[in-house]
């Protein structure tokens, strides 16, 4: 008989990629995390970890009863699901986590949202970046999770995660307000290639966006500034220090000298929904899909409307 707490630990040493992160992880000292992993080999008579350098790796083996240990924990939810399929009205804790404008556009309004609705719904938010939304929902911390694409991101094929589209977050060229490019209805960016440039920090998973989008466009982009926040790399551009491309969704202070330009070939990230397998189908992740789902358009058509704003029309949202 398998041990599914010990089957969990082999599962958390795939997941963070070596004993001592997953025993951390657990809460565990890696030697309590590998006697567990070491017991559960002689349980099935197979090795489990073998040597590679100075630390260790799964074997042909583990990697095999890992592939049934993915399809062991989402029976286990579904079942679980299974056995509160009476209780269907939205209650308890919900708990989600996104990176900062996740929450700001997303997340703040649905948990309103459902605090009205579902009144016997308590809805925690955490903010966070993705690979620690990932990390979160594996260790079962949290429940929901919007998250931004990224090459780091597990393979939509990974079982442990149910990820969705929710929304694409367009990419506009910001410029200081005097800049020969502002007030333009739309440009090829090629026409900003010759630019000084300010770029995300390279730990921003939104650098890889900005360079996709420059080379696609036939050029290597200038960095001489970097920043973490966005508002903070608007200000450098409203002091003509570079000109930068900023997610529409993103809202900077209001006050600045900036124009936000949109671009052709319509530049732009990916906004994920995430759960755990099969939760998806619980009924307060569920009411919180709908909700995100019912925000995402106007979140979007509301952000679209931004460069207006730049010419002095007012806030939509006070109109």
């Amino acid at each position: 008989m398998i041990d599914l707490r010990r089957l969990h630990v082999l599962r958390a040493v795939d997941h963070y990629g070596t004993v001592t992160a997953a025993a951390q992880a657990l809460h565990f000292t890696p030697s309590a995390a590998s006697q567990q992993i070491r017991q559960l080999a002689r349980d099935l008579d197979v090795q489990l970890l073998e040597p590679q350098g100075r630390g260790v790796r799964l074997t042909p083996a583990a990697h095999s009863l890992l592939a049934h240990a993915d399809a062991i924990q989402a029976r286990w939810e579904q079942a679980e699901l299974d056995l509160r399929a009476d209780h269907g009205a939205p209650a308890g804790l919900l708990r989600v986590s996104g990176f900062p404008m996740a929450i700001t556009v997303l997340l703040a309004p649905m948990a309103a949202q459902l605090r009205t609705r579902h009144p016997r719904l308590t809805v925690r938010i955490q903010e966070v970046m993705a690979p620690e939304s990932f990390d979160l929902l594996f260790e079962g911390e949290i429940d929901l999770a919007v998250v931004e694409a990224t090459p780091h991101n597990p393979p939509l094929s990974d079982v442990r995660f149910d990820q969705q589209p929710l929304l694409d977050d367009p990419f506009d060229l910001v410029v200081p307000a005097t800049h020969r490019l502002a007030g333009l209805a739309r440009i090829d960016l090629a026409e900003a290639a010759r630019e000084e440039w300010i770029a995300p920090s390279a730990e921003s998973p939104c650098r890889s966006h900005v360079l996709s989008a420059c080379g696609a466009a036939g050029f290597t982009p200038d960095f001489v500034h970097y920043a973490v926040d966005w508002n903070v790399t608007a200000h450098l551009v409203a002091h003509g220090l570079g000109v930068a491309l900023i997610p529409r969704l993103a809202h900077l202070a209001p006050q600045l000298p900036i124009s936000r330009v949109p671009c052709a070939g319509n530049p732009h990230r990916k906004l994920l929904s995430c759960t755990r397998g099969a939760g998806h189908q619980r009924p307060a992740v569920a009411a919180a899909l709908r909700e995100l789902h019912d925000l995402a358009p106007t979140a979007v058509a509301w952000a679209g409307r931004v460069p207006e704003l730049r010419r002095g029309l007012g806030d939509p949202r006070t109109r």
